[in-house]
């Protein structure tokens, strides 16, 4: 397997969730050709050769929707058949209130305001970096184009290597120009297609905060074909997850998280995804505090900014659990939350999903425990306890302020 590839796909086959035959949206995909929620939605049903696709996505009209998996499950495929690169009889693809592939029409790609981003950069070796830049750009002026030129080449830090030629670039470095080539082009989505797997580690490092601050910035659809759940991690709000050219899950990327039907929750990395917002930085102990739906959070960070939007992990594993509220502790996140549903994972192992706050409504959080610690605490789902957080992680590190 390769590193960074989600160990819970060792456990088997993943349950769908409901049958082709019940997708709710097939009547008014093959009666009619009108869409009224904003957003991504598109329908595939087919082969492609010997492969069968049976595929429903819908990605919200902002925020990043990764469609996750193991390799040869059908994301690209995906991918292609929304840009127009491949073609379904069956299927159904439309951006908002405009229809690209129906049963009457099917739009070709250069007609498909989209942006893709390939694995691979690919650069124009001819022509400098501004000239690449350029080249995605629409004729004419940029005068109140959505993404302009200078707008552009700041956010991924493109300044210093204008004039430089695509061969004298390092490969992160070119997957930033093939970025901004994207944005451009003007796109209403952007599609990208595994845009870190042909990079070593250090180079991943180097453009992931560059695609957190596209994140940030730039309210757009964006649809993320990844197998590395480290990258799900830092970037999704949204996850389609797929199998053998079906989807088995989808929604939001804490929703799936957190869910124990997936494999995700069972796995024995298991953690969740918190997004937080920066309350107060004490320069003194190096600590961060920050604010979740439903608690409070300190975390050691050298900086921060009042405002500032930070993504925090918590895994499973370093959340214990207390029917009353601890004494004095080295622990310094003990949250008020509530017991919303346990299962057993293995042998004489419970995995606990929790609410935070009185009620339990706010964000959730898993905890691994002994079978004997949850008899011995005689706990219960519904129960009111304190969760006792040991580590937290800033995933998102580099965060950009938003306006």
């Amino acid at each position: 397997m390769a590193r960074g590839e989600y160990s819970g796909w060792r456990h088997g086959r993943i349950r769908l969730r409901g049958r082709s035959g019940d997708d709710p949206s097939r009547k008014a995909r093959d009666g009619s050709t009108a869409v009224s929620a904003p957003g991504l939605h598109a329908r595939f049903h087919g082969r492609i050769g010997d492969f069968p696709l049976h595929a429903a996505i819908d990605a919200p009209a902002s925020g990043v929707t990764a469609l996750f998996g193991p390799s040869g499950c059908g994301k690209t495929t995906v991918l292609r058949c929304i840009a127009g690169l491949g073609r379904m009889a069956d299927g159904f693809c439309a951006l908002g209130d405009e229809v690209w592939q129906d049963k009457s029409r099917f739009l070709p790609t250069h007609r498909r305001p989209i942006g893709y981003v390939f694995q691979e950069a690919s650069l124009f070796p001819h022509l400098s970096v501004r000239r690449n830049l350029l080249y995605g750009a629409p004729a004419g002026s940029m005068v109140g184009a959505a993404f302009g030129y200078d707008e552009v080449v700041e956010l991924f830090g493109l300044g210093p290597l204008l004039e430089r030629s695509p061969r004298n670039l390092s490969g992160g470095e070119r997957q930033r120009v093939a970025l901004g080539r994207a944005l451009l082009s003007q796109p209403n989505l952007l599609l990208m297609d595994e845009p870190l797997s042909a990079l070593d580690a250090t180079a991943k490092e180097e453009i992931l905060p560059y695609l957190e601050r596209l994140h940030a910035r730039v309210s757009l659809p964006v649809v993320y074909v990844t197998h590395d759940m480290r990258e799900v991690e830092r970037l999704a709000d949204h996850l389609v997850l797929m199998e053998t050219g079906r989807v088995a899950a989808a929604g939001p990327l804490a929703d799936l998280l957190s869910d124990p039907a997936l494999p995700f929750a069972r796995a024995r990395e298991a953690a969740v995804m918190l997004d937080a917002v920066v309350r107060a930085h004490d320069p003194h102990y190096g600590l961060l505090e920050l604010d979740v739906n439903g608690g409070r959070f300190l975390t050691p960070a050298p900086a921060g900014v009042v405002g500032e939007h930070r993504r925090l992990k918590v895994t499973a594993s370093d959340v214990s659990l207390a029917r009353n509220p601890p004494g004095p502790s080295s622990i310094v996140n003990i949250l008020r939350a509530r017991i919303l549903h346990a299962t057993e994972t293995g042998p004489a192992e419970m995995i606990v999903v929790l609410g935070l706050g009185e009620a339990g409504a706010g964000a959730r959080l898993l905890s691994r425990l002994t079978l004997r610690s949850w008899e011995t605490l005689g706990l219960a789902e519904g129960m009111p306890v304190y969760a006792q957080v040991k580590s937290v992680a800033l995933a998102r590190n580099r965060a950009v302020r938003e306006a």
